[in-house]
């Protein structure tokens, strides 16, 4: 299986699969309030009306709340893949 090649340690790379594309956005918008991001992208996802949007967030910019989670957490998680995910 191929990967595709990881962010740059200052850069996330973010999905939102979401029923419609209008709550794919909405979502997109509230990250876009917490980090600088890319130009979304989005994508049909399988289902009729369903939408999968991706777009890269950057982490050395984030406002309030981001900024007080990414200084507390700690992933656990950090190899974690989904069984969906290829």
């Amino acid at each position: 299986m191929d990967h595709e090649p990881l962010p740059s340690a200052d850069r996330a790379e973010v999905r939102i699969i979401a029923a419609t594309p209008e709550a794919a956005r909405r979502v997109a918008a509230v990250l876009r309030r917490c980090f600088y991001s890319t130009e979304q992208r989005s994508y049909p996802a399988g289902r009729e009306g369903a939408t999968r949007l991706h777009l890269t967030v950057d982490t050395t910019h984030a406002a309030e709340p981001a900024r007080s989670w990414l200084a507390t957490s700690q992933s656990s998680f950090e190899d974690h893949q989904y069984s969906d995910e290829v």
